[in-house]
Protein backbone atom coordinates (compact mmCIF):
# COMPACT_ATOMS: atom_id res chain seq x y z
CA UNK A 1 0.00 0.00 0.00
CA UNK A 2 2.64 2.27 1.09
CA UNK A 3 4.52 1.48 -2.85
CA UNK A 4 0.69 2.82 -4.20
CA UNK A 5 0.83 5.93 -2.11
CA UNK A 6 4.03 6.93 -2.89
CA UNK A 7 4.03 6.00 -6.80
CA UNK A 8 0.47 7.98 -6.83
CA UNK A 9 1.99 10.96 -5.68
CA UNK A 10 4.71 11.06 -7.09
CA UNK A 11 2.67 10.89 -10.31
CA UNK A 12 0.74 13.69 -9.46
CA UNK A 13 3.67 15.99 -8.66
CA UNK A 14 4.70 15.50 -12.02
CA UNK A 15 1.23 16.07 -13.07
CA UNK A 16 1.00 19.56 -11.75
CA UNK A 17 2.68 21.02 -14.88
CA UNK A 18 -0.12 19.71 -17.19
CA UNK A 19 -2.77 20.71 -14.06
CA UNK A 20 -1.25 24.39 -14.14
CA UNK A 21 -1.31 24.62 -17.81
CA UNK A 22 -4.84 23.15 -18.09
CA UNK A 23 -7.10 23.44 -14.92
CA UNK A 24 -5.16 26.68 -14.03
CA UNK A 25 -7.67 29.19 -15.83
CA UNK A 26 -10.28 27.87 -13.24
CA UNK A 27 -7.98 27.87 -10.27
CA UNK A 28 -7.26 31.55 -11.20
CA UNK A 29 -11.00 32.52 -11.41
CA UNK A 30 -12.66 30.97 -8.14
CA UNK A 31 -14.29 33.34 -6.48
CA UNK A 32 -12.06 33.59 -3.21
CA UNK A 33 -9.59 36.97 -4.28
CA UNK A 34 -12.59 39.17 -2.25
CA UNK A 35 -12.57 36.95 0.73
CA UNK A 36 -9.89 37.85 3.76
CA UNK A 37 -6.89 35.69 3.46
CA UNK A 38 -8.18 32.87 6.35
CA UNK A 39 -11.65 32.66 4.25
CA UNK A 40 -9.61 32.47 1.19
CA UNK A 41 -6.95 29.83 2.18
CA UNK A 42 -10.36 27.85 3.85
CA UNK A 43 -12.28 28.07 0.65
CA UNK A 44 -8.74 27.27 -2.07
CA UNK A 45 -8.63 24.37 -0.06
CA UNK A 46 -12.23 23.20 0.19
CA UNK A 47 -12.04 23.34 -3.29
CA UNK A 48 -9.18 20.94 -4.11
CA UNK A 49 -11.01 18.75 -1.43
CA UNK A 50 -13.35 18.32 -3.96
CA UNK A 51 -11.14 17.53 -6.78
CA UNK A 52 -9.56 15.09 -4.50
CA UNK A 53 -12.67 13.26 -3.31
CA UNK A 54 -13.98 13.06 -7.12
CA UNK A 55 -10.20 11.73 -7.87
CA UNK A 56 -11.24 9.02 -5.46
CA UNK A 57 -14.56 7.99 -6.10
CA UNK A 58 -13.17 7.23 -9.60
CA UNK A 59 -10.41 4.83 -8.08
CA UNK A 60 -13.18 3.01 -6.21
CA UNK A 61 -14.96 2.86 -9.40
CA UNK A 62 -12.03 2.00 -12.17
CA UNK A 63 -10.31 0.01 -8.78
CA UNK A 64 -13.29 -2.23 -9.52
CA UNK A 65 -13.09 -2.37 -13.08
CA UNK A 66 -9.18 -3.03 -12.70
CA UNK A 67 -10.11 -6.15 -10.61
CA UNK A 68 -12.38 -7.53 -13.41
CA UNK A 69 -9.53 -6.83 -16.16
CA UNK A 70 -6.88 -8.39 -13.89
CA UNK A 71 -9.04 -11.60 -13.27
CA UNK A 72 -9.67 -11.90 -17.48
CA UNK A 73 -6.10 -11.34 -18.34
CA UNK A 74 -6.74 -8.03 -20.18
CA UNK A 75 -4.26 -5.72 -18.88
CA UNK A 76 -1.88 -5.68 -21.66
CA UNK A 77 -4.26 -4.98 -24.33
CA UNK A 78 -6.28 -2.29 -22.14
CA UNK A 79 -3.07 -0.51 -21.45
CA UNK A 80 -1.77 -0.21 -25.29
CA UNK A 81 -5.56 0.44 -26.32
CA UNK A 82 -6.19 3.46 -24.15
CA UNK A 83 -2.09 5.00 -24.59
CA UNK A 84 -3.20 4.86 -28.64
CA UNK A 85 -6.37 6.54 -27.19
CA UNK A 86 -4.34 8.88 -26.17
CA UNK A 87 -2.30 9.38 -29.18
CA UNK A 88 -5.39 9.45 -31.31
CA UNK A 89 -6.62 12.12 -29.78
CA UNK A 90 -3.70 13.97 -29.35
CA UNK A 91 -3.20 13.68 -33.06
CA UNK A 92 -7.02 15.07 -33.70
CA UNK A 93 -6.45 18.02 -31.53
CA UNK A 94 -2.91 19.14 -32.59
CA UNK A 95 -3.36 18.03 -37.10
CA UNK A 96 -6.94 19.53 -36.53
CA UNK A 97 -8.15 16.65 -37.94
CA UNK A 98 -11.25 14.60 -37.04
CA UNK A 99 -10.60 10.90 -36.38
CA UNK A 100 -13.84 9.97 -34.81
CA UNK A 101 -17.30 12.55 -33.56
CA UNK A 102 -15.60 15.00 -31.39
CA UNK A 103 -19.75 15.69 -30.01
CA UNK A 104 -18.71 11.81 -27.71
CA UNK A 105 -16.80 14.28 -25.71
CA UNK A 106 -17.82 17.30 -26.32
CA UNK A 107 -21.42 17.77 -25.21
CA UNK A 108 -20.43 16.02 -21.79
CA UNK A 109 -18.03 18.30 -21.46
CA UNK A 110 -19.75 21.13 -22.38
CA UNK A 111 -22.98 20.66 -19.81
CA UNK A 112 -20.48 20.30 -16.98
CA UNK A 113 -18.32 23.67 -18.05
CA UNK A 114 -21.56 24.90 -17.82
CA UNK A 115 -22.64 23.74 -14.15
CA UNK A 116 -18.72 24.62 -13.38
CA UNK A 117 -19.87 28.63 -14.35
CA UNK A 118 -22.89 28.79 -12.65
CA UNK A 119 -21.07 27.21 -9.61
CA UNK A 120 -17.93 30.22 -10.30
CA UNK A 121 -21.25 32.82 -9.66
CA UNK A 122 -21.68 31.58 -6.10
CA UNK A 123 -20.07 33.32 -3.15
CA UNK A 124 -20.40 30.36 -1.14
CA UNK A 125 -17.40 28.53 0.40
CA UNK A 126 -19.67 25.14 0.28
CA UNK A 127 -19.90 25.68 -3.71
CA UNK A 128 -16.13 25.83 -4.14
CA UNK A 129 -16.55 22.12 -2.82
CA UNK A 130 -19.16 21.00 -5.23
CA UNK A 131 -16.64 23.03 -7.90
CA UNK A 132 -13.76 20.92 -7.26
CA UNK A 133 -15.60 18.15 -7.44
CA UNK A 134 -17.06 19.14 -10.90
CA UNK A 135 -13.23 19.96 -12.21
CA UNK A 136 -12.43 16.46 -11.25
CA UNK A 137 -14.48 15.06 -13.93
CA UNK A 138 -13.28 17.25 -16.88
CA UNK A 139 -11.10 15.34 -19.40
CA UNK A 140 -7.61 15.33 -18.72
CA UNK A 141 -4.78 13.16 -19.70
CA UNK A 142 -3.11 12.88 -16.92
CA UNK A 143 -6.19 12.08 -14.40
CA UNK A 144 -6.56 9.26 -17.75
CA UNK A 145 -3.08 7.91 -16.92
CA UNK A 146 -3.56 7.87 -13.32
CA UNK A 147 -6.73 6.10 -13.42
CA UNK A 148 -4.79 3.23 -15.01
CA UNK A 149 -2.17 3.41 -12.44
CA UNK A 150 -5.53 2.72 -10.30
CA UNK A 151 -6.98 -0.36 -12.25
CA UNK A 152 -3.54 -1.68 -12.32
CA UNK A 153 -3.91 -1.59 -8.25
CA UNK A 154 -5.85 -4.64 -8.80
CA UNK A 155 -8.50 -4.34 -6.38
CA UNK A 156 -11.37 -1.20 -5.33
CA UNK A 157 -9.05 -0.16 -1.99
CA UNK A 158 -5.80 0.27 -4.09
CA UNK A 159 -7.49 2.35 -6.62
CA UNK A 160 -8.93 4.90 -3.99
CA UNK A 161 -5.80 5.02 -2.40
CA UNK A 162 -3.77 5.32 -5.73
CA UNK A 163 -6.25 8.04 -6.81
CA UNK A 164 -6.67 9.92 -3.79
CA UNK A 165 -2.41 9.87 -3.49
CA UNK A 166 -2.65 11.12 -6.82
CA UNK A 167 -4.98 13.93 -5.73
CA UNK A 168 -2.32 14.94 -2.81
CA UNK A 169 0.65 14.75 -5.24
CA UNK A 170 -1.04 17.69 -7.50
CA UNK A 171 -2.11 19.93 -3.81
CA UNK A 172 0.45 22.11 -3.47
CA UNK A 173 1.02 23.32 -7.06
CA UNK A 174 -3.04 24.02 -7.78
CA UNK A 175 -3.30 25.40 -4.08
CA UNK A 176 -0.60 27.79 -4.64
CA UNK A 177 -1.66 28.68 -8.23
CA UNK A 178 -5.09 29.95 -6.79
CA UNK A 179 -3.82 31.51 -3.94
CA UNK A 180 -0.87 33.41 -6.02
CA UNK A 181 -1.87 32.91 -9.62
CA UNK A 182 -2.40 36.69 -9.98
CA UNK A 183 1.28 36.97 -9.31
CA UNK A 184 2.17 34.67 -12.12
CA UNK A 185 2.26 36.32 -15.66
CA UNK A 186 0.13 35.70 -18.75
CA UNK A 187 3.25 34.61 -20.59
CA UNK A 188 4.80 32.04 -18.45
CA UNK A 189 1.24 30.42 -17.80
CA UNK A 190 0.22 30.05 -22.16
CA UNK A 191 4.24 28.73 -21.79
CA UNK A 192 3.60 26.12 -19.09
CA UNK A 193 0.12 25.32 -21.54
CA UNK A 194 2.20 24.84 -24.24
CA UNK A 195 3.61 21.91 -22.75
CA UNK A 196 0.43 20.07 -22.09
CA UNK A 197 0.73 18.27 -25.61
CA UNK A 198 4.24 17.24 -24.92
CA UNK A 199 3.21 15.58 -21.46
CA UNK A 200 -0.08 13.97 -22.88
CA UNK A 201 2.26 12.25 -25.55
CA UNK A 202 4.64 10.86 -23.27
CA UNK A 203 2.06 9.72 -21.17
CA UNK A 204 0.48 7.76 -24.47
CA UNK A 205 3.86 5.92 -24.90
CA UNK A 206 4.22 4.65 -21.61
CA UNK A 207 0.97 3.38 -21.31
CA UNK A 208 1.76 1.38 -24.69
CA UNK A 209 4.91 0.60 -23.63
CA UNK A 210 3.57 -1.00 -20.52
CA UNK A 211 1.25 -2.80 -21.88
CA UNK A 212 3.87 -4.68 -24.23
CA UNK A 213 5.63 -5.92 -20.71
CA UNK A 214 9.16 -5.58 -21.87
CA UNK A 215 10.49 -6.22 -18.66
CA UNK A 216 11.67 -3.04 -18.30
CA UNK A 217 11.30 -2.30 -14.49
CA UNK A 218 9.00 0.93 -14.29
CA UNK A 219 8.60 1.99 -17.20
CA UNK A 220 7.37 -1.37 -18.72
CA UNK A 221 7.38 -4.14 -16.09
CA UNK A 222 6.21 -7.63 -16.89
CA UNK A 223 2.53 -8.04 -16.61
CA UNK A 224 1.70 -12.00 -16.50
CA UNK A 225 -0.36 -13.21 -19.83
CA UNK A 226 -4.18 -13.88 -19.35
CA UNK A 227 -3.53 -17.26 -19.80
CA UNK A 228 -1.35 -18.05 -16.67
CA UNK A 229 -3.56 -18.34 -13.95
CA UNK A 230 -6.49 -20.13 -15.79
CA UNK A 231 -7.19 -22.78 -13.27
CA UNK A 232 -7.32 -26.25 -15.75
CA UNK A 233 -10.60 -27.81 -16.21
CA UNK A 234 -9.65 -31.44 -15.92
Amino acid sequence: MFQLILTGCLLGAVSSLHCVGMCGPIALSLPVHYLPPQQKTLGIFLYNIGRITMYSLLGLLFGFVGRQVYLGGFQKAFSIGLGSLLLLILFQSVFNIKLFPEKWIRQPTRKLQHFISRYMQQKKLYGLLVLGAANGLLPCGMVYFAITGAMAAGNVAGGVVFMAAFGAGTFPAMFALSFFGSMISLQARNTIKKAGPYVLFIMGILLILRGLSLNIPYVSPFIPGSFENVVPCH
